[in-house]
């Protein structure tokens, strides 16, 4: 076991995120604000020297990955599985507008990781998407020296897959909060200790 470090980065502000709209699976883009966030976050996870860098392949994620990848000299592979939470009919919406379509269902989205809004899927499908993509790095790099990989995605993939690599109880996830734009968790493991272990949540500073 040599994967000792994922750092899961959060895209800088978009478009949508300034309208109040849920995105999903829309390929929202990084506002003026947000291009300015990755430039600014981008060498502090270049200081983390990581061995590989995958983003989602929605434009957000990806532009803020290829300021990553300028300051770290890492190059970037793209994966879908590391997309947002699809929201289906509730995509482009804001919070309001989808609790006066559908009363009660943003609390019973947010407090049920089991749940999927109309169209779209759970918070537990999602996290069943993108673990594949830590465990094939585990596979890739189960000898040799330590390394670490950093995941440029969205904030509900991050909070669930925080939640995945901790192995918490679904009935537990909504205890995990967001994350905020350019912001990243951290998660650890030593040799005597395979389990992964939260080091950091919605680090960062401000730009």
């Amino acid at each position: 076991m040599t994967l000792r470090m994922v750092v899961l980065l959060r895209h800088g502000q978009t478009d949508y995120n300034v309208a109040g709209r849920m995105q999903g699976h829309i390929d929202s883009v990084l506002t003026e604000t947000g291009v300015a966030q990755a430039a600014h976050v981008a060498p502090e996870i270049a200081r983390l020297a990581p061995d590989r860098l995958i983003s989602s392949d929605l434009a957000r994620a990806a532009d803020t990955a290829e300021a990553v990848a300028a300051a770290s000299g890492q190059p970037v592979k793209l994966d879908s599985r590391l997309r947002e939470t699809h929201l289906g009919e509730w995509q482009g919406q804001t919070v309001a507008e989808i609790e006066e379509a559908y009363p009660g269902a943003i609390a019973t989205w947010r407090s049920d990781p089991a749940w999927a809004p109309p169209g779209g899927e759970s918070r537990i499908e999602v996290v069943r998407r993108a673990m594949p993509v830590v465990e094939e790095l585990e596979d890739e790099f189960s000898s040799g020296p330590d390394t670490t990989a950093v995941l440029i995605a969205h904030g509900g993939l991050i909070a669930g897959l925080v939640c995945g690599m901790l192995a918490l109880p679904p009935a537990t996830w909504p205890a995990i909060g967001g994350i905020g734009n350019c912001r990243w968790a951290t998660l650890a493991r030593r040799a005597d200790h395979p389990r992964w272990r939260l080091a950091g949540y919605n680090v960062g500073s401000d730009s």
